[in-house]
């Protein structure tokens, strides 16, 4: 997420009743989660075990709950509960709106597309040239959709992102001031969920077709050309690269990449990055010829073990 404008560091310092280390003046352009921070950017972290990876990062602002070492070219905003001071800046720089219509004044609708009944779509949404949007189907404020895109009925766009920080009293949610971003071409079919990044974008590419009932968590980037079948479910921060199929019922788990052009047969279950142009199956997930010959050795099991008794 960009600010307006650019930020001073005591500013930002200010507006989160925080500690900084830096120079006063020092520029703020943004926010965003560490796999996304450019120079500019804010990235909080509130575990010692992701400190360096943090002070690392790409960004050069971070929000942190101990003081340490600053490195060079960096600032730090010293906070003693980073999570909850994120959301304050989510918040102040991307605020919940109140929808006053069912389709948004501030909406920008592109030539011949359609727009069925029953659609809500709210502020700031911009959608393109020959779309058809399917009744029922609901677009979160600031979404941006390309040309010749179909979104068939009850599917959500922009839903808050599921991420939680567990306290004593309950789980406390990060609050979600991204977008979802649809490219030209893509279809989406009917019942799917589709969730805002925290702070950027989840994308779908030009060309992607997504089946019924698909759930793509936040910040989750799906290349080109992509073919994914009903009842996937893909959580946060995945990066699947072009033309990648996945089947009936995957399951990915977040944080991980699946290399161009992989084929992920159904009921698979991701929990491991995948290199491009092989064919997976299994939960474990394994080259799919060789979870097969697994699979029939298991069922020889029997048959040996009879065996072994008649000796």
């Amino acid at each position: 997420m960009k600010f307006p404008r650019t930020y001073a560091l005591e500013e930002i310092a200010a507006l989160i009743d925080a500690e900084y280390v830096g120079d006063p003046g020092f520029p703020v352009l943004g926010m965003n989660e560490i796999h996304v921070v450019e120079n500019g950017d804010i990235v909080f972290v509130d575990h010692p075990k992701y400190y360096q990876k943090a002070l690392d990062s790409a960004a050069t602002i971070v929000l942190i709950n101990k003081k340490v070492d600053c490195p060079e070219n960096k600032a730090l905003l010293i906070s003693d509960d980073p999570f909850r001071d994120f959301n304050k800046l989510t918040q102040q720089f991307s605020p919940f709106q109140k929808a006053t219509a069912t389709i948004s004044s501030t909406a920008k609708i592109g030539a011949n597309t359609i727009i069925q009944p029953n659609v809500f779509i709210g502020n700031n949404v911009s959608i393109g040239e020959d779309c058809r949007i399917h009744a029922n189907v609901a677009i979160y404020d600031n979404c941006h959709i390309g040309n010749n895109v179909i979104i068939h009925a009850g599917t959500v766009l922009g839903a808050d992102a599921f991420y939680y920080k567990k306290r004593v009293e309950g789980y406390d949610r990060l609050l979600s001031g991204g977008r979802v971003v649809i490219e030209d071409n893509v279809d989406i079919g009917a019942a799917c969920t589709i969730d805002r990044g925290v702070t950027g974008d989840t994308l779908i590419k030009e060309g992607s077709k997504l089946d019924n009932q698909i759930q793509v968590g936040h910040d989750t980037v799906i290349g080109k050309k992509c073919l994914i079948a009903s009842q996937c479910g893909i959580a946060g921060c995945v990066v699947i690269e072009d033309e990648v199929t996945l089947w009936g019922q995957v399951g990915v788990t977040s944080g991980i990449t699946i290399g161009a052009k992989a084929i992920v047969l159904a009921q698979t279950g991701i929990s491991k990055p995948l290199a491009g142009g092989k064919t997976y199956f299994g939960s474990p997930v394994e080259e799919a010829r060789e979870k097969l010959k697994q699979l029939a050795h298991v069922k020889q099991i029997p048959d040996m073990l009879q065996k072994l008794k008649n000796i």
